[in-house]
């Protein structure tokens, strides 16, 4: 079952077969040896993810370069024409007095006029222009952590490609080995039946049996060309069967201290959680600023002038505002309630993520453990396969068992050693699956 969890990547190829073309182009060659390290370092460099970093960057600063032009006067350009149903007028008294002086006042028309610029400056805004700098920023860090992890997961993708390459090159060489023993024994057969000794039924069985692994082999080679093919896409250099994948050192973690970049997130989260607070905060403050308005039009503000002469006039106001918007005050200690509950479900994911990745750490150790003690009896298991299926050759031809027993032990002797190379790669496989896990 160990084995055919590393071949599962092969469910991949059904949507990689367009993209699996790539190799048809002029990539750069891979080196005559690659180690996984190299591979894992090829990858993250070549993974189309890593743009996300600038595009990140870039996007951060425009953000915050926006937040700093709120500390600019705020211009804002208007123009109005309105008609309405009354106007302000002088009582008839003092209208009738001012007519009697040769003062004639028309009133104010209905129909009025009006372009204007106002600007705004802020002298103090409690702090919101700095907390929503502190949001933006906590934001992009969010995102630069999780694209971390995505980055770091590429390095579990390799390692299975990897260790599946080597698992399947290591079948490839057994098979021909046992290709070339029952070429052996053929030939033994072939010359046994001619001298009597041996029947043609023999020789078919040993053929049919060689033939059989044949076809074996050309189902790996094409399985470690589909893997090959794979990792070429991920490193951006072709990898074939004349590039030698080394072996990676049974180094296990130097401690298990849980280093994972998922951490970092969470950390990350947490401190826009604390900037989201003082966002809040600086929304229930008063605000004060600067002011300025100008406008041309009619009426002005001296509208008793305006009264006499129809005129437009230039017209203009400054001052000092102070405004207060104590409605925020409605929500403010549910939204507070709210960012405590926002960490506390971040504390949590944490909490689970450490209690998965400890349990992931502890079944690994127990599976290197597993297999090093099945390693310690391989040796000893394949030196008796040998030597049992060699007593059966000489069986064989002192005519003591028939073809049967000796394939039976030849592939028993096969198994064997296929199973001392599966447990090498699985233990190798767990170490750095271990590693990975905690980022040692």
């Amino acid at each position: 079952m160990k084995q055919k969890s590393i071949l599962l990547v092969l469910a991949l190829l059904s949507y990689l077969t367009g993209a699996a073309q790539v190799t048809n182009r002029q990539l750069p060659v891979a080196g005559d040896q690659l180690t996984l390290e190299e591979c894992q370092q090829l990858a993250q460099e070549n993974y189309p993810l890593l743009k996300r970093y600038n595009l990140i960057q870039q996007t951060t600063e425009y953000s915050l370069q926006n937040i700093n032009r709120g500390y600019l006067p705020q211009l804002v350009f208007s123009g109005q024409a309105t008609y309405q149903s009354d106007v302000a007028t002088l009582p008839e008294l003092l209208t009738n007095l001012l007519a009697q002086n040769g003062y004639a006042v028309k009133g104010l028309d209905k129909d009025q006029y009006r372009i204007a610029l106002d600007l705004n400056q802020i002298i103090w805004d409690g702090g919101n222009l700095k907390a929503q700098k502190e949001n933006v920023t906590a934001q992009g860090e969010i995102q630069t952590k999780q694209t971390d992890v995505d980055m770091y997961n590429i390095r579990e993708r390799i390692n299975n490609l990897y260790f599946g390459i080597l698992l399947i090159e290591d079948k490839i060489r057994l098979n021909q080995d046992l290709q070339t023993l029952l070429q052996s024994n053929c030939d033994k057969l072939e010359s046994m039946r001619q001298n009597g000794t041996a029947m043609q039924a023999d020789v078919n069985a040993i053929r049919a049996e060689y033939l059989k692994t044949n076809q074996q082999l050309t189902e790996l080679t094409s399985m470690r060309q589909s893997f090959q093919q794979m990792l070429t896409l991920f490193i951006g250099k072709q990898v074939t069967a004349n590039t030698t994948l080394l072996k990676p050192n049974a180094t296990l973690p130097i401690s298990l201290e849980n280093l994972r970049p998922e951490l970092q997130m969470f950390d990350a989260q947490l401190q826009q959680t604390e900037a989201q607070r003082r966002l809040l905060n600086s929304g229930v403050r008063p605000r004060l600023s600067l002011f300025a308005q100008g406008f041309y039009g009619y009426p002005g503000y001296n509208m008793f002038e305006d009264m006499f002469n129809h005129d437009f006039s230039l017209n203009g106001l400054v001052g000092v505002r102070l405004s207060w918007n104590i409605s925020k005050l409605y929500t403010h200690k549910n939204d507070k309630r709210k960012l405590v509950l926002a960490q506390n479900q971040i504390e949590n994911a944490r909490e689970v993520f450490l209690f998965n990745n400890q349990l992931q750490s502890t079944q690994e150790q127990e599976a290197i453990e597993r297999y090093k003690k099945m390693m310690s009896e391989d040796d000893e298991i394949i030196q008796l396969r040998t030597s049992v299926r060699q007593a059966a050759e000489a069986k064989l031809k002192h005519g003591v068992i028939d073809v049967n027993n000796l394939l039976q032990e030849i592939t028993r002797e096969n198994q064997a050693r296929t199973n001392q190379s599966s447990h090498e790669i699985e233990m190798l496989k767990h170490i750095y699956e271990l590693r990975h896990t905690v980022n040692q």
